[in-house]
């Protein structure tokens, strides 16, 4: 047997006893996936990550948990993801505020952008809108300017998160108002505080809107950069004649960074065709969201905006959190 013929039955043999490495498409999900919300239940968010909870574990043959984790401003809940194996076992699904402006208020025992991968934009949450009680005299931004400026230190505002607080520091400062920031522990509190005629005036959405229905309280302008379907007679800020007083809101899946390319492919695949189903649609608008949806690059690139713009109000406002 030739030198040349025997090399060829070794590597031959060799050959046959590799055995191929599965593709993470083939392997995953190899467990029940865990899916954080830095919120409590009920909220708009957590809503949402039960829907997709539940499609994405039809999709997956493998069950899906609701982890709720609040806290700190959604500070625990996402530190629990971003320290979590990055083998899209454990996911997270939050609101815009926790993961673009916490980090500019914040010591963070995380980095947001190196510790995290965007898999994909879920739904816009839907309008924010300055309200006053049905007692303010005032049914317009500019009516309620000329009366805070009648009565400067006196027209209060309720600050149940730090958007809602930095929203209302934003417009002090486009309309040279002199009003007081009221702070409540979430939006819950503060929406009970408004309509009980503690504050005069907060910023809030849906959970809000059957009291704006009801005339228990009035919507005098929305911080979007178009009118809302839901208010569509409600101006905005701009069309209002004040600038610079805007904000969004939205909810996002994300995982571990350095979770596998091929597992935020094939969660962003699923993502877009739960949120493009007719049940799921019709409940996340029942609760004020615009179901969405976007590739992982979209979504980084979103959220880099969003990092962006918050760091520039939170700097011109001087906005500061005891810590």
């Amino acid at each position: 047997m030739s030198p040349f013929f025997r090399l060829y039955l070794i590597l031959l043999a060799a050959a046959g006893c590799v055995t191929p490495v599965p593709a993470w498409s083939d392997t995953y999900p190899s467990k029940p996936i865990r899916l954080v919300v830095p919120q409590p239940p009920g909220g708009p968010s957590d809503v949402t990550a039960r829907l997709v909870a539940q499609k994405l574990a039809e999709a997956l043959k493998r069950p899906v948990v609701v982890d709720n984790r609040p806290g700190a401003n959604g500070i625990i809940g996402i530190d629990a993801v971003a320290k979590a194996a990055p083998d899209g076992h454990t996911l997270l699904m939050t609101p815009s505020s926790s993961l673009t402006l916490v980090p500019h208020l914040y010591k963070l025992p995380y980095d947001p952008i190196k510790d995290l991968a965007p898999v994909s934009l879920v739904n816009n949450m839907g309008t924010l809108f300055m309200m006053v009680n049905s007692s303010v005299p005032a049914k317009t931004i500019q009516e309620f300017i000329d009366l805070a400026k009648s009565k400067p230190g006196q027209i209060n505002f309720g600050a149940g998160t730090s958007a809602t607080h930095l929203a209302g520091e934003m417009f002090r400062l486009a309309t040279g108002t002199d009003i007081t920031a009221v702070p409540y522990k979430g939006t819950g509190p503060q929406l009970t505080a408004l309509l009980a005629g503690e504050v005069s005036m907060a910023v809030d959405g849906f959970p809000a809107l059957p009291h704006v229905k009801s005339g228990k309280l009035r919507a005098l302008a929305a911080l979007s950069p178009k009118r809302s379907p839901v208010l569509p007679d409600v101006p905005t800020m701009r069309e209002s004649g004040v600038q610079g007083v805007e904000i969004g809101s939205w909810t996002g899946l994300l995982a571990p960074a350095g979770t596998p390319k091929e597992i935020v492919n094939r969660l962003q695949v699923e993502i877009a065709k739960i949120v493009a189903l007719p049940g799921v649609k019709e409940r996340l608008v029942s609760v004020g969201a615009e179901p969405v949806g976007s590739t992982p690059e979209q979504f980084a690139a979103i959220i880099d905006a969003e990092n962006a713009t918050w760091a520039k109000v939170v700097k011109a406002t001087n906005f500061k959190i005891d810590q």
